[in-house]
């Protein structure tokens, strides 16, 4: 076994893969085996159960790597005993106990995720020539970090009341939500591992469960991995010297929205249907954000639960809305400035930070005029227009989210205010025809672009837009069922509700075909890398 992960270690770590939801491996040989272990052994012992979750999920994080299994380990170990002094007032000095835990916390979280970055710029500021060792950033570092920092907090503030060693190191590890969230909750989950219900093998969670996983497994294979194959082009076009056309830099930016959606949208999904296989219930963390009406709905509705978290425990913290209008405004900017941050070590991350907080101030100051001289509620045209002004500014926002450098980020927006001008492919005006003429005499340009923008762009972004915007999500077509916590106001229409009949087991059946049958390569989820 030692000779085993010594050869392991010395693998070259760029071609071993995490144990992906969407492998054949993760499918067929994981989650069969955890699942049938998990409910033999809780028939005799549900202590022995949850322990057999637990080494499951440290063997899933470990697949890609064995070595980081310490550092997560060391983590809990760290955290726990942090938790069990603050609850249990170790020396009457909680508020000592918890500040030092939550610095050590973001000590070793900014050791791995920003040494790197921050000693570049420093470096490039003073003209001095620091090096560092490259560091490989562990998965899921920010999610399990996060998670344990809530819990030093609800533990300090008197919110936990139980300190089940085994359960707490289930409720970290848990492998659906470990790599990519949710970020949970020591409330919303310990009385979950703690209930005997959990431990019952239920035919509803299985079918429930399934049913929500293919449905996120569909949408990442088909949907997402789709739509990829036309923004690496448009992404890479400044880097490599391509001037992009308007309609070049729209298709790819749109193509980008799109994917992350259905990307971030599938994985979520997944998430919700792997836990509720097992009894357990994920809070809801991704709610048809394109739908949003404006940007504070759309942090409602997009990485619900991170939102919550940089809420709770950063912006109330800061002060919230306490102290007058310009503190508020300049906590939101602080809070959304190091969301960004947290989403990756790199300029583009920060200033996309910045332009949601920016987003943010405006929103709020618009609301405040708005109550001041509108009173009527918004017409179904106004509600229309606001949730397209809304998926226009994200769309910005993606690109730079995206872009592999500030300076590649402004040539795709540059491109997309029409400073390159409005060139269409030559060959579409004799597709075209008496159209295309028409737009001639109207001044617009066809010519030999460099085809960037293909044909079946057009039809994926139809389409996806569509399904975004006028598709009921899965948690909707679920809703008879509570697949996820904290759902107020999920529901879809009668006809579209999901609920154990042959038609939706043919539907369920071919819609998990298909996918499976989509598996083509293992392609990471988007989130793995933050």
């Amino acid at each position: 076994m030692v000779a085993f992960i010594s050869d392991l270690d010395n693998l070259n770590r760029k071609q071993i893969s995490p144990m992906l939801f969407n492998s054949h491996v993760f499918i067929f040989l994981f989650l069969p085996i955890v699942f049938f272990g998990f409910y033999g052994l809780a028939r005799y012992s549900q202590n022995l159960a949850a322990l057999w979750l637990t080494g499951a999920s440290l063997f899933f994080y470990g697949w890609w790597d064995v070595r980081f299994v310490g550092l997560l380990v060391g983590s809990i170990l760290f955290n726990y005993g942090a938790g069990y002094l603050i609850g249990h007032r170790f020396l009457n000095k909680p508020k000592f106990i918890l500040t030092c835990a939550i610095l050590s916390n973001l000590i070793l979280l900014g050791y791995f995720k920003y040494a790197n970055f921050f000693i570049d710029n420093l470096n490039d500021i003073t003209g001095a020539a620091l090096s560092i060792r490259e560091f490989i950033l562990p998965l899921g570092i920010s999610f399990f970090t996060f998670t344990q920092i809530a819990f030093l907090v609800d533990t300090y503030q008197g919110k936990v009341k139980e300190y089940n060693f085994i359960h707490y190191t289930l409720f970290v590890t848990y492998f659906p939500h470990l790599i990519a969230g949710p970020v949970l909750h020591h409330k919303e989950m310990m009385p979950q591992f703690a209930e005997p219900s959990t431990y019952r093998f239920n035919h509803d969670n299985l079918l429930i469960g399934l049913t929500i996983f293919f449905m996120g497994l569909f949408k990442k294979v088909v949907a997402a991995d789709g739509i990829a194959t036309y923004v690496g082009p448009v992404f890479s076009a400044h880097t490599s010297g391509i001037e992009l056309t308007f309609l070049d830099a729209w298709g790819g930016a749109l193509c980008y929205t799109l994917q992350l959606y259905f990307d971030f949208s599938g994985y979520s999904d997944m998430a919700i249907g792997l836990s509720r296989l097992f009894g357990v219930t994920l809070p809801l963390n991704f709610h048809s954000p394109y739908k949003a009406v404006n940007i504070i709905d759309f942090w409602r509705r997009w990485h619900m639960t991170l939102s919550q978290f940089l809420r709770d425990y950063l912006y109330i913290p800061l002060g919230g809305n306490r102290n007058g209008s310009l503190r508020r405004y300049s906590n939101l900017l602080i809070t959304m400035l190091l969301g960004g941050l947290w989403h990756g070590a790199g300029w583009t991350y920060i200033v996309w930070g910045g332009l949601h907080g920016s987003y943010l101030v405006i929103n709020h100051g618009w609301q405040r005029l708005h109550k001041c001289f509108w009173h009527k509620p918004p017409s179904k045209f106004m509600h229309a227009f606001s949730v397209l002004i809304t998926f226009l500014a994200v769309v910005v926002a993606w690109v730079v989210f995206r872009a592999d450098s500030v300076n590649s980020a402004l040539a795709i927006l540059k491109a997309m205010a029409g400073v390159n001008g409005f060139n269409l492919p030559d060959a579409w005006l004799l597709k075209w025809g008496g159209l295309g003429q028409w737009l001639v005499h109207q001044g617009v340009e066809f010519n030999n672009t460099n085809r960037l923008f293909k044909g079946g762009e057009i039809n994926w972004i139809i389409v996806s837009l569509l399904i975004v915007w006028m598709a009921p999500n899965s948690q909707q077509i679920m809703a008879n069922f509570k697949p996820a916590l904290n759902m107020s106001g999920c529901g879809a229409a009668k006809r579209l509700l999901w609920k154990p009949s042959y038609t939706w087991l043919v539907a369920s059946a071919l819609c998990a075909s298909f996918s499976i049958l989509s598996i083509s390569k293992v392609s990471e989820f988007i989130y793995f890398q933050f």
